[in-house]
């Protein structure tokens, strides 16, 4: 694990993805595609390819996810079991281990919160209606959903733009009540995806990454690089455009590039339980 760095800021300010890092609803997607593939003798959908559709957009995880399977069925059919499953499913989300205490600590010790989730407005209420104890310490103007339309098509996780914009609706706030807004280094994201980790890292904010105990395995001697927000290897078009600018214009912290290995921007942790507060210069109440 990195050695986070002892001269940042205390952290002002919390910026949570959902699925699989609030939510168990990363098991609940795996759980409905296989019922599909199952019923066209199509093998489960292995982590490796898993890994590289959380944290995107659906449009983007749809294009690898059926590249992946080859299904015998147009598009159209399959969003319609795929659609109808989520409905029957989505409805007993439960929250993770650790993370009623966490919000609940962070709201107490005065943390702003957002959320900045790639989940659309239908499966977010699916996910989240009986959830109301948990998603009241989200203000509603503070949510960032998968389809608002603030967020430019393309600019889903792994780019920034989520987080930078999430940052904007508390700063927005803040700026009415004449507070002094938050800068991109006062912000800790929470994330279990890789792209959601880079994500995070091209914002310009540390980062605590929780994954899944079998995306830890994916990526087992890989670690330093998710936290870094290298392990997609510059495989999308975004990630070779910002490593093209890094390489020619030098670093750029918070413009978009990535970390560097062991910066102590980053840390990842198994749980969410007895959260570190401290390190983050936050009191545990």
């Amino acid at each position: 694990m990195a050695a986070l760095k002892p001269d940042f800021p205390p952290v002002r300010a919390c910026l949570f993805d959902m699925d699989g890092l609030l939510l168990n609803t990363e098991d609940m997607y795996t759980l409905c595609n296989n019922v599909i593939l199952r019923e066209y003798n199509r093998p489960d959908l292995p982590w490796n390819i898993k890994a590289q559709l959380q944290g995107r957009p659906g449009p983007e995880a749809g294009e690898i996810f059926h590249a992946w399977a080859r299904l015998p069925i147009p598009r159209t059919e399959y969003m319609r079991k795929i659609t109808e499953l989520q409905r029957k499913h989505f409805p007993s989300a439960e929250p993770l281990p650790g993370v009623p205490e966490l919000l609940k600590t962070l709201s107490e010790n005065g943390v702003q919160m957002a959320l900045a989730t790639s989940s659309h407005t239908a499966n977010y209420h699916l996910k989240t209606s009986h959830l109301n104890s948990l998603f009241k310490y989200f203000p509603e103007e503070q949510k960032v959903l998968g389809d608002d339309t603030r967020i430019p098509p393309g600019k889903g996780k792994p780019a920034p733009d989520i987080y930078l914009l999430a940052l904007e609706t508390i700063n927005s706030q803040l700026r009415k009540q004449g507070k002094k807004e938050i800068k991109r280094e006062e912000c800790l994201v929470f994330e279990d995806s890789v792209p959601g980790v880079e994500a995070g890292r091209r914002a310009g904010m540390r980062v605590v990454w929780c994954p899944h105990p079998q995306l830890l395995k994916e990526y087992k001697g890989r670690e330093k690089e998710v936290l870094a927000g290298l392990a997609n290897g510059g495989k999308d078009e975004q990630v070779k455009e910002v490593m093209h600018e890094a390489a020619v214009g030098g670093e750029g912290k918070g413009r978009g590039w990535p970390g560097r290995r062991d910066d102590g921007w980053a840390e990842l942790l198994h749980t969410l339980e007895s959260f570190p507060y401290s390190r983050y210069g936050i009191r545990d109440i």
